[in-house]
């Protein structure tokens, strides 16, 4: 079955997928921090995943095709997503950490052809992994064990997913509030580690509770700057998407985020989710 984002986003079951894959992000990070950081942004992640879809894409019979700086450079630009130079500077990233690597007996020649590493394909197959699971969440469904089965059709679905994401403006350029995270550097990592601990038994009509959060602990962990995260926390506060609440029985504030927050954060990720779930059912049909 493949809802599109307006069920999706409707779904009572929804807001716990959500939970459940922001709780996978934030293993991921905890495993890998410097591969995780890759879907930490909105720029990187839509950098990430056409560096990835391109590589999949690769033809040896086309010099054209596959993952190459003027090749990613030439389906982001367009959307106004990053500059050449940051393309450029990501690539170089990429490298430095062996993320991906020249093709074999690409080094000298130009335009170079890249691939991912191992890491790198585990990463992506884990990410559509965890996406397809929180699907099933709402309608007790078999993606995932039948994409464990098939693990071929990433080729057909990542590409598909991550050129449906960067053309769809809705997705691309996420809400003033939802982009106030999504668009500073490891804002997706903040808000996967809130949104996977919200407590969805409170009975709170305007809030979901977080819990306690040590801005200093979190800062290092995420590998930023104490003072970024807490300039971050506190404009959140002041858009009304996040409140902290002193207990009578606690030393420690407890994190409240605002309902309407979560419900545009969710509205945002039935997007993808939709994608997600289309380019299932469409690899699951034509790719053998």
């Amino acid at each position: 079955m493949s809802l599109n984002a307006d069920e999706l986003a409707a779904h009572p079951k929804f807001i716990l997928g959500i939970r459940f894959h922001a709780g996978r992000m934030r293993g991921m990070f905890e495993a890998g921090p410097r591969l995780a950081r890759l879907l930490a942004s909105q720029q990187r992640w839509l950098l990430t995943q056409m560096a990835y879809a391109l590589s999949m894409e690769r033809d040896m019979a086309n010099p054209a095709s596959g993952f190459t700086a003027v090749g990613l450079a030439s389906e982001i630009t367009p959307f106004k997503v990053a500059s050449r130079n940051t393309v450029l500077s990501f690539i170089d990233e990429l490298l430095t950490y062996r993320f991906i690597a020249c093709e074999p007996g690409e080094q000298r020649k130009r335009p170079r052809h890249y691939e991912p590493a191992e890491v790198s394909h585990q990463a992506m197959m884990s990410w559509l992994w965890s996406n397809l699971c929180a699907l099933e969440i709402l309608d007790g469904g078999d993606r995932a064990p039948q994409f464990e089965a098939h693990p071929h059709w990433i080729r057909a679905m990542q590409p598909r997913i991550a050129r449906n994401c960067l053309h769809d403006a809705a997705w691309r350029e996420p809400s003033e509030k939802v982009g106030l995270f999504l668009w500073n550097d490891a804002g997706g990592l903040i808000v996967d580690h809130f949104m996977s601990q919200i407590d969805l038994d409170g009975d709170d009509p305007d809030h979901f509770m977080v819990g306690p959060i040590d801005s200093r602990a979190l800062a290092a962990d995420f590998m930023m700057s104490r003072t970024h995260m807490q300039r971050l926390i506190a404009k959140a506060a002041q858009q009304g998407c996040l409140e902290w609440q002193q207990p009578s029985t606690s030393r420690k504030p407890q994190l409240l985020i605002s309902r309407g927050f979560v419900d545009e954060y969710c509205r945002w990720q039935a997007i993808k989710f939709a994608y997600v779930a289309e380019a299932f059912e469409w690899a699951k049909a034509t790719v053998r």
